[in-house]
């Protein structure tokens, strides 16, 4: 199953898409609205299969014409990972990590498909990272990573947009990686029954201003979905509707020569096989 969440004025909606890849869906206020994909994701698979078929029976809705939001607008937590493939690491300076290299993001950064990337005054080192998104639908801690992909209900895709000067200003990322508006999350939430699990071999590519500018696959991943799910659950309890961006792959513009950040009026795209685009618009602050 496919869903979107988006906004036609001040009401949310839900929408899914049917066998012919058309969404249909309801907004709140509407009869037999489910409520947001936060609220389905907590109370489990069977609940958003059945908002699935609610909402397929509602209007068709042209996902072109609606303000798009992030599949999960708040998500209790957003967990980063850095440094998760090979040729990204040594491009950026650093030794392969023998454990998962991890920072937060805040929900102020979200923003949904269609919205700007927003190039703060203080900088003009925008950069971009196009990542596959794991979301939880089953919490736990201390979880074994033969059973951690049933924890995960779906993946999406994430444009980790950071401020590169910032972001070394400190030993800590967390500043670089949370201006507002550079979190680009989106567009759908894709069930993990349609995908390979864990997301493996998927070709992932981001294009700025059609130029692709990073080609890789998700089977170079240093660690799998499975096993940052177990590592993580070691320390942290995770929840459903946390979601963990598992890291970018080479060709980010920091590492290229000469530099290549995004500008006003770019237009950057992140492409997962079998999840979607997730395409933004870079505008000045």
């Amino acid at each position: 199953m496919r869903f979107a969440s988006f906004s036609i004025g001040e009401r949310e909606g839900l929408a899914a898409a049917g066998p012919n890849g058309q969404f249909h869906g309801l907004r709140s206020g509407d009869a037999g609205y489910p409520g947001s994909l936060d609220g389905l994701i907590r109370k489990g698979r069977a609940a958003l299969d059945g908002a699935a078929a609610v909402v397929q029976k509602g209007s068709v809705i042209d996902l072109d014409q609606v303000r798009l939001l992030p599949p999960v607008s708040a998500p209790g937590k957003i967990i980063c990972v850095g440094l998760n493939y090979v040729d990204h690491s040594i491009e950026s300076g650093f030794v392969v990590p023998t454990y998962p290299t991890i920072f937060a993001r805040f929900t102020s950064s979200l923003m949904g498909a269609g919205a700007p990337i927003i190039r703060p005054t203080v900088s003009t080192q925008l950069d971009y990272e196009g990542e596959m998104v794991a979301v939880i639908g089953k919490g736990g801690r201390h979880i074994e990573e033969d059973v951690a992909l049933d924890h995960v209900i779906g993946y999406s895709i994430f444009n980790d947009a950071s401020v590169r000067d910032f972001q070394t200003k400190s030993p800590q990322w967390t500043v670089g990686k949370n201006f507002d508006s550079t979190g680009a999350f989106g567009p759908y939430l894709v069930t993990a029954d349609e995908l390979p699990p864990g997301g493996k071999g998927l070709h992932i590519q981001t294009r700025l201003n059609g130029v692709v500018v990073q080609d890789a696959s998700t089977d170079s991943m240093v660690f799998t979905v499975a096993r940052l799910i177990s590592t993580l659950s070691e320390a942290i309890t995770l929840s459903p509707g946390d979601i963990i961006v598992s890291g970018t792959p080479a060709g980010v513009g920091m590492a290229r020569k000469p530099q290549l950040f995004m500008k006003h009026g770019d237009v950057c795209e992140v492409e997962i096989e079998g999840i979607g685009i997730l395409r933004n618009k870079v505008e000045d602050e």
